[in-house]
């Protein structure tokens, strides 16, 4: 499958399902007694997902299996193993059984195999750096402070940024809810969406992990071809360094959160020059940082 195509094929991952149906056990407390009664619950499915780049694995990550291809694209290029998504000649997705995989009965996986260029290739060989069960803070396995790959350069600040004020902000926000179609079943599913400077939302990708949804937002945006438009990333997550730092790295202008920011996540966007706002519920919002207008 080719990196730029805008519409995601169909996969034998597809075989995973991203929600899982189990019986479950509701209890309540009625004075002093406790009643107890059997139904079917929702739970988002996480599985383990392998990244291999050009056979060799590279980094396994714990994800809801939908979206794949975008996922895989959008972490090779918020990782800097990619410079641009030309440089990804094909995508294949294979769901593994659990014996296959070598995992507990029950426990079945998926695996993502990318061929890159030789240039992203050797690069990927050369960074000495494994992100094997890659979770929360995102540096996991990082072996001294500049594995931290904190040093971005500083982006201008585009022409169009002052058009992401709160109204636009809180617009995008309002719209974002009726599609979280997995969340709105299971609950503990994050979005990472894409709303353009107006606030009109045109992509939600869903993921058990806030920084797995937003690599496929990325992933999905540059097989559209759409990376460069104005436009900013919306997240129902707190606002992270390493989520500034991803969108930092592709060249995202802006991102607004659900929740407050760490104080590291506002300094990477003072040093990036991304536009952050965080707690985002109507009728308020913060601007955390705005380069633009600050100059910091």
């Amino acid at each position: 499958m080719n990196a730029s195509t805008s519409t995601p094929a169909v996969s034998e991952a597809d075989a995973l399902p991203a929600l899982a149906h189990l019986p479950v056990q509701v209890a309540t407390v009625e004075g002093a007694a406790v009643r107890q009664q059997a139904r079917q619950d929702v739970l988002a499915a996480e599985v383990p997902v392998s990244l291999v780049f050009n056979g060799i694995a590279h980094a396994v990550m714990m994800a809801t299996p939908r979206d794949l291809e975008d996922f895989a694209l959008g972490f090779a290029l918020s990782e800097g193993i990619l410079d641009d998504a030309a440089q990804c000649y094909g995508i294949e997705v294979r769901a593994l059984a659990a014996a296959e995989a070598g995992l507990p009965p029950g426990v079945d996986a998926v695996e993502v195999q990318l061929e890159v260029a030789t240039r992203a290739f050797e690069r990927l060989k050369d960074r000495r750096r494994s992100l094997a069960g890659r979770t929360g803070c995102g540096v996991c396995g990082v072996e001294s402070f500049a594995g931290l790959d904190l040093d971005l350069p500083r982006r201008p600040a585009p022409a169009w940024i002052g058009r992401v004020d709160l109204p636009t902000v809180l617009h995008a926000f309002a719209q974002l809810a009726p599609r979280q179609a997995l969340n709105a079943e299971a609950g503990a599913i994050h979005a990472a969406a894409w709303a353009s400077a107006d606030g009109a939302l045109a992509e939600v990708l869903e993921d058990v992990g806030r920084h797995n949804a937003l690599d496929k937002l990325i992933g999905r945006l540059a097989r559209a071809g759409r990376q460069g438009e104005p436009g900013f990333v919306l997240m129902t997550s707190r606002g992270s360094h390493e989520l500034v730092r991803k969108c930092a790295r592709v060249g995202i202008a802006a991102m607004a959160t659900i929740s407050a920011p760490t104080a590291m996540g506002v300094r990477m966007a003072e040093l990036c020059g991304l536009t952050l706002w965080g707690l985002c519920r109507a009728p308020r919002g913060v601007l955390y940082a705005a380069p633009a207008s600050s100059g910091s």
